[in-house]
């Protein structure tokens, strides 16, 4: 199959998005099939690229807001008259979405939205962007997203159509419990303290206002260190400095980028791995800690507990509860048995339930099912 990828983020951009197109993308390829991915740039430039068997296209990005859908919208039109697209598949239901459905329905293309998490939670309220993603939704052949709560919230926002549940995978070959590596602990200042981790871009609706608070108070008791792998967001920043004037002796250690082979490292350093979301869909980082035996602490939002059950292979705590978060921590650094069986029981559950050959194969199923009956 011809499939066409279209995101508002793709590597080198940061986040999960970017990661999670990126890994559909270069299975799909590995699988035989032609893919290529659109995702705005940073300038009124169009360019594309190949590499490893995936065609990656930046789209421009003009001045007027209005000229930029419209120009691409003509360039997958023109890349499809070239050579034709079996499907469209777009991630994110903000205008890129709106682009790729409308061109699916004028160029008679079966067209995929996928629902991740800020746009149906956030970015639907926004009067702005709301006509088109109630369009994207209510016209696309197929709806997936990687969380329950995600899919009763399109399905609210399109009763009918067709939604199909797709969880994120995860490569536990790469990601795996292994010795913590020293010699990285010691050029992190972290030798001789617990380790509390972060992994992705620290951020208001990722909690990181309750993760520095709860911090403060496991720190507080113990020789403690948080560890920011991904950076924080720049409207962010503001709130570390002023931490970080506040509570001087507190390490705060981030790593503003991490690549993708070295993320085991990480996870291996740290003791427990707080994902304290306001908002989420199914974080990557989740995955990630669990294929990697990770004491996990999340909050009970979006797809977190499709994943993690309460005291059987993780915690959960509510949303914005500081002091919650702060008291599970605790107990978990306090328990290394527990930590150990919490996080076997979460590579277990990766393995069983969020594979890449899972989300490799329900995508593929889900483009047969769209296709086919188009072929015959």
């Amino acid at each position: 199959m011809r499939i066409a990828l279209l995101s508002e983020k793709y590597p080198p951009d940061p986040g999960g998005l970017a990661i999670s197109v990126q890994r559909l993308a270069q299975m799909l390829a590995a699988a035989g099939h032609a893919v290529r991915v659109f995702a705005p740039n940073d300038t009124p430039e169009s360019r594309c690229v190949t590499s490893g068997g995936i065609e990656v296209c930046r789209l421009p990005v003009l001045r007027r807001g209005d000229d930029t859908l419209a120009e691409w919208f003509s360039i997958l039109a023109t890349r499809h008259a070239a050579q034709p697209f079996d499907v469209i598949h777009t991630y994110y239901v903000t205008p890129l979405a709106f682009v790729g459905v409308y061109a699916g329905r004028s160029l008679e293309v079966p067209a995929i939205v996928s629902a991740r998490g800020n746009d149906l939670d956030r970015a639907v309220f926004d009067p702005a962007k709301s006509a088109q993603i109630l369009y994207a939704l209510q016209n696309a052949d197929a709806i997936t997203a990687n969380s329950r709560d995600l899919i009763r919230k399109a399905q609210a926002l399109a009763p009918g159509r067709l939604a199909i549940l797709i969880p994120n995978g995860v490569d536990a070959n790469h990601f795996q419990a292994a010795p913590r590596d020293e010699a990285v602990a010691q050029t992190l200042g972290l030798t001789g303290r617990a380790v509390i981790g972060f992994v992705g871009e620290a951020r208001s609706k990722k909690g990181f206002a309750s993760l520095l608070i709860a911090y403060r108070a496991v720190a507080q008791q113990r020789p403690a260190a948080l560890l920011l792998g991904g950076g924080v967001r720049r409207d962010d920043k503001e709130l570390l400095k002023v931490f970080q004037k506040q509570q001087p002796d507190l390490p705060v250690v981030v790593v503003p980028y991490i690549a993708h082979e070295a993320l085991p490292a990480y996870y291996n350093l740290m003791d427990v791995l707080a994902l304290p979301s306001i908002r989420d869909g199914l974080p990557n980082a989740l995955l990630e800690g669990m294929a990697c035996e990770r004491a996990l602490v999340g909050t009970a939002v979006g797809g977190i507990p499709d994943a993690i059950g309460d005291g059987a292979n993780g915690r959960l705590v509510p949303p914005g509860d500081a002091d919650a978060l702060a008291h599970v921590i605790s107990e978990l650094l306090d328990d290394a048995d527990l930590r150990q069986r919490l996080g076997r029981r979460a590579r277990e559950t990766a393995l069983r339930e969020f594979t890449v050959e899972q989300e490799l194969e329900k995508n593929l199923a889900l483009y047969r099912q769209l296709v086919e009956p188009r072929v015959q």
